[in-house]
This record gives C-alpha cells, sequence and structure tokens, in this order.
C-alpha cells in the first residue's frame, strides 16, 4: 500500500499494491456503464447531431429533441442489452430525470442496476459552482434520485466528469461511499478527509461513446474494436489489474444503430478470461475490504 496526496483535492490518498486482483483471482474488471442524462428546463446540451452550433443565445431545439430520446426509448434499449446478458450496469442518473421520469429509475432498481448520483442536470457542473450551491446540488441531487429509487445512493459521478476541488469531500460528508470524478489511475484508490473517506473509482475514457461517436465521428463498428484492442492488450501484455469502462449515453448509443455496439462488448466481455465484470458499488466495497 503507497500513500499520496491527491492532486485535485489534496486528501490523503491509499492505492491497492501491484498484487492487487479482483474477486476470483481475475486482473481486469470491465465496468458497463449507462449515461441517462438530462437538462435544465430551457438547456440543451453543448452540441446535437447537427456538430455545428447555433449563436450564443438561441435555443438548440435540434439538440432538445436529441436528448430526449433516452427517457423515450434509450434507457429501455440500453437497460434491455444489460438484462438480456445478466450483467448489471452503473446507471449515471440526473436528478431531474428522476424528478420528471421516477418510474424508469425504480425499474432500473428493481432490475437490480447500480443507480447513481449526476448532479441535478447535466448544465450544473460543480466546478461552476460556489461552495453553498454546490453543497445545494448534492442534497437536491440525492434526495430526487433517492427518492425515485426508493434506496439510499452511494456512487457519485459529476456532469463531464468535471468536479471542483472540494466535490469528493463533499459527497463523502453527504454520505456516498464513493465517485468517479477521478483519471490519475488504472485502480481504484480511497481518499481520505478530515473525518471521512471516499473510493475513488477511475473512468477510463477509451470506450465511450460520447468522445467516440459525438465529437470525433467513428462508426459504432469502431467503438467494438477499441475494446476488443484494449482487451487483449490487457490479457497478453499487462501483468497488473486494472479497469476497463464501456460507457453507452441513452440518447447516443440507446438508439439502435448504436446499441448493438454496446452489447457486442458484452458479448466478448462475457467471453473473455480473466475478465470481472461488476458494477461500480461493488467495486467500492471490494476495494474497501482490500485497504481496510
Amino acid at each position: 500500500m503507497v500513500e499520496q496526496r491527491d492532486v485535485v483535492t489534496g486528501a490523503r490518498v491509499q492505492r491497492l499494491p501491484e498484487s492487487f486482483l479482483w474477486p476470483n483471482g481475475k486482473r481486469i474488471a470491465v465496468i458497463f456503464n449507462i449515461a441517462y442524462e438530462g437538462w435544465s428546463d430551457g438547456r440543451t446540451p453543448g452540441i446535437g447531431p447537427m456538430g455545428n452550433p447555433l449563436p450564443s443565445g438561441q435555443v438548440d431545439t435540434n439538440a432538445m429533441s436529441w436528448a430526449a430520446y433516452g427517457p423515450a426509448r434509450g434507457i429501455q434499449r440500453l437497460a434491455g442489452v444489460m438484462d438480456r446478458h445478466g450483467i448489471k450496469a452503473s446507471v449515471m442518473v440526473n436528478g431531474v430525470i428522476a424528478e420528471r421520469h421516477p418510474e424508469t429509475v425504480r425499474r432500473l432498481v428493481s432490475a437490480k442496476h447500480d443507480v447513481l448520483a449526476h448532479s441535478y442536470a447535466m448544465d450544473i457542473i460543480p466546478t461552476m459552482l460556489s461552495e453553498e450551491q454546490e453543497r445545494d446540488n448534492i442534497k437536491r441531487t440525492t434526495d430526487l434520485i433517492s427518492k425515485a429509487a426508493g434506496t439510499p445512493l452511494t456512487g457519485w459521478i459529476s456532469p463531464r466528469g468535471t468536479p471542483s476541488r472540494s466535490t469528493a469531500r463533499f459527497v463523502a460528508e453527504a454520505g456516498y461511499h464513493w465517485h468517479g470524478d477521478a483519471y490519475d489511475d488504472d485502480l481504484p484508490y480511497i481518499q481520505h478527509f478530515a473525518g471521512h473517506s471516499i473510493v475513488a473509482i477511475p473512468l477510463t475514457m477509451e470506450v465511450n461513446d460520447m468522445p467516440h461517436y459525438v465529437r470525433y465521428g467513428n462508426a459504432p463498428r469502431e467503438f467494438i474494436e477499441i475494446f476488443k484492442d484494449n482487451l487483449r492488450r490487457a490479457i497478453e501484455r499487462e501483468t497488473t489489474a486494472l479497469t476497463i469502462d464501456v460507457t453507452a449515453h441513452t440518447h447516443v448509443f440507446g438508439r439502435m444503430s448504436g446499441a448493438w455496439a454496446f452489447e457486442a462488448c458484452a458479448e466478448i466481455a462475457k467471453d473473455s478470461q480473466d475478465v470481472w465484470i461488476g458494477t461500480r458499488h461493488q467495486i467500492a466495497e471490494y476495494v474497501r475490504k482490500q485497504l481496510n
């Protein structure tokens, strides 16, 4: 165990040893994430499927309708993919989604998926808030999602994966067990604050439909190839444990044209040696046991 200081929060950090392995002695953990996102009233995604943002101050109705696909069809399709293969996903849910579509959140919990908080809305980004605003946002988000879910929340990931320097401490103080606003390790670690601690589970971005498909315009088929290449390298050449995320957004690969690629990755992971498939909640519990 190596102790360090976190570059963002300044927290004391406990990292896992090189001998660490996932459950059943596996070296590779694959996490299937579903981003179930919404925007505040009158707000839209920064960019839509046309790829050319409108002038400042104009409401992009194209992007607004595009984003609305998530609760209408996308969440059902992606959750269905996971259910078909017996895989539990970690589902990032905005508070505004729980407020507008609570029944969809309840269904996710009933299917034993790992529902986690993703701020009130995608336009409410922690690093852009004051301390008071951020604490209010955490409470509002937590109250809305936990009410819809009917169960306490254990995990948090900020929109855009962009926390403030205090987000990890604030969510730890609010009772969260883990967060995913980290990118600085192949494995989870524990951040220690005065009186509180929290598991940081780094989010890998290579197999993520938002940058892959929306930002860079790559084909869904290449999404599968990136996953296969990374997994092959991990199995054949890497000697220590690591995690690989596969992330789909309900309004992007929740569509028929992309969901098949998400499902193909699930099939590959299930058939691969030395792979353990788990949720972020399961990972946080396992890491706590290893580092206590």
